[in-house]
């Protein structure tokens, strides 16, 4: 059973809070910022569900490759900075929490806490992960799928266990943590944490997986639903997906100052949710990693890395489409598809599906932008930015009025008067879940003078229930379960409404149908998500990975 692994020379910290790193950043003693400016994507927090900034996590991961690296040389790349550069360039998939582990080859240190990375990795921070980290580091950004808002849930966690230290920064949704949580807890097994991801600490620690060839795999073995995740030791860093491939994992490597073709490669090994947190550490894309694999990096393996397989790969895939809809920022590649050009293809598909009569194309800021900049072409109409972002106010938090509410929307969006008044706009934003939001902003569209007002959605209608790492568990918070198109359209109080079909959907992407998860429109699960097993999910015959 893991023990909390609060000793010497780690550095847990759990409440760095925002208050603290606002107050760090007025006294201005976080030029990181400066430097991360280029990885602050757009934002990304206006889709219409809880607008308390709930999307997705993010994983950053580095391995130095070399015994004497970080700030020894002065040449190798410094394993804080880069953890808060690959962090920040994916603060879009969660503004909750974030953390950083760090290994200097005998102990690993953690330092977590709420709030944006910024607020979290202050400039000491990071220097001291430079100085500390020499081997490698993996970092977190957080929004909470499973487990509550709470600074104890903030990662990468860090236990002491019978085989050593292990910190852990995990991307997704296990839809058996509940069961491998109680079955844990039957047997006398404490717990830190209300997250899920605290379960896989458990399963490594426990005695069945220890005693196997492959302690990493075994567990994994055990884990339903979505995980990319991220472990790492105090010799190396594993990397893992689940065998359905629903949350993006990439690799990627920072050349070596010395590094000559043929040369083994030099540099450091890096691992991130996205391709934009490789472009901004400078890192190239290597690959995916697999569903279903594991990638090992370490000093101690020849070339710095090595693969193999914890179960096979499903067929087919379930890849979360929503990726490409709403959670990745533009300028990643997801699944092996840039998501710019993916969202203008659905803007498209959009516009040839629901033509309508009307002066301007008008995105919802800020990530309707680019489908409708899609929709625009498609229909000849031009696009005019008429709903402008508030860039300086922050998360539009739920507020405890209704007043309070909608004047919160009015300081996030304002709308220029000047060009909607008297005219007829389509609207285009990427969903719409709650609908309460959007009914707001379409309330301030319609004081500004519309005429008229179509919204077009570039997606279909979330009905059901998400599982595997998206903030809508429950059918009560989706407005599309219980309405029908008309109810919607009468309920925002729009001209007229129409969301891009399943199969418009699926043909902007570059994969078959088949290996998309879209149980979110169509109710259609891979896995069974109302009775799960803390058994093992693989066959016995599937064990053969074990040995390899």
């Amino acid at each position: 059973m893991p023990t909390d692994a609060r000793g010497p020379g780690q550095d847990r910290h759990t409440d760095t809070g925002s208050d603290a790193g606002k107050s760090a950043r007025a006294r201005g003693d976080i030029p990181l910022a400066v430097l991360a400016s280029s990885a602050r994507g757009s934002s990304v927090g206006d889709a219409d569900w809880p607008r308390d900034s709930r999307e997705k996590c993010a994983v950053f991961g580095v391995w130095t490759r070399t015994e004497q690296a970080g700030g020894s040389n002065g040449h190798a790349p410094t394993a804080g900075m880069l953890t808060y550069l690959g962090l920040y360039a994916q603060q879009h998939r969660g503004q909750e929490a974030a953390g950083i582990a760090g290994s200097d080859g005998r102990v690993l240190r953690v330092h977590t806490g709420t709030g944006l990375v910024p607020d979290v990795l202050t400039e000491s921070v990071v220097r001291d992960y430079d100085k500390f980290a020499t081997h490698g580091a993996i970092g977190h950004t957080r929004y909470s799928t499973a487990g509550g808002s709470l600074a104890c849930n903030a990662q990468p966690f860090l236990e002491s266990y019978v085989g050593g230290q292990v910190a852990i920064a995990h991307n997704g949704n296990l839809v058996n943590a509940d069961a491998l949580r109680k079955d844990f807890e039957r047997r006398g097994h404490l717990f830190h944490t209300t997250s899920d991801t605290e379960c896989v600490i458990h399963l490594l620690a426990s005695p069945e997986q220890q005693s196997s060839v492959d302690p990493v795999a075994a567990t994994l073995r055990h884990l339903q639903g979505a995980f990319s995740l991220l472990l790492l030791f105090k010799d190396r860093i594993e990397a893992a997906r689940d065998p359905w491939g629903w949350r993006p994992l990439v690799l990627g490597r920072i050349p070596g100052e010395h590094d000559a073709p043929g040369d083994a490669p030099g540099g450091a090994w890096v691992v991130a949710s996205e391709t934009v947190a490789l472009d901004v550490v400078g890192a190239t894309f290597v690959r995916e990693v697999e569903p279903g694999e594991i990638v090992t990096l370490s000093h101690t393996i020849p070339g710095g890395i090595a693969s193999r397989r914890f179960a096979p790969a499903a067929m087919p895939a379930a890849h979360c489409v929503f990726e490409h809809v709403y959670f990745a920022h533009p300028a990643s590649k997801v699944f092996g598809q840039n998501v710019q050009v993916t969202r203008e293809r659905l803007g498209e598909r959009l516009a040839a599906e629901s033509p309508v009569q009307a002066d301007f194309v008008v995105p919802m800021p800020d990530s309707g932008r680019s489908a409708a900049v899609g929709y625009a072409r498609a229909s000849g109409i031009q696009l005019r930015e008429a709903i402008v972002p508030n860039r300086y106010v922050g998360r539009t938090f739920i507020r405890p009025t209704q007043a309070q509410r909608q004047a919160a929307v009015r300081l996030k969006l304002n709308v220029v008067g000047d060009i909607v008044r008297g005219k007829r706009l389509i609207i285009v934003d990427d969903s719409i879940v709650r609908g309460t939001t959007t009914k707001a902003k379409i309330e301030q569209i319609r004081q500004a003078g519309a005429s008229e007002i179509h919204l077009r959605i570039s997606c279909p209608p979330i009905r059901h229930p998400c599982f595997f790492g998206v903030d809508f568990a429950t059918r009560d918070q989706l407005i599309a379960a219980g309405k029908t198109v008309e109810q919607v359209r009468a309920f925002l109080g729009v001209d007229s409404l129409a969301y891009l079909s399943l199969e418009g959907l699926l043909s902007c992407m570059d994969r078959a149908p088949g290996q998309y998860c879209t149980a979110c429109f169509s109710g259609d699960y891979r896995i069974d998500v109302e009775h799960p097993t803390t058994d093992e999910v693989v066959t016995p015959q599937q064990r053969i990975f074990e040995a390899r």
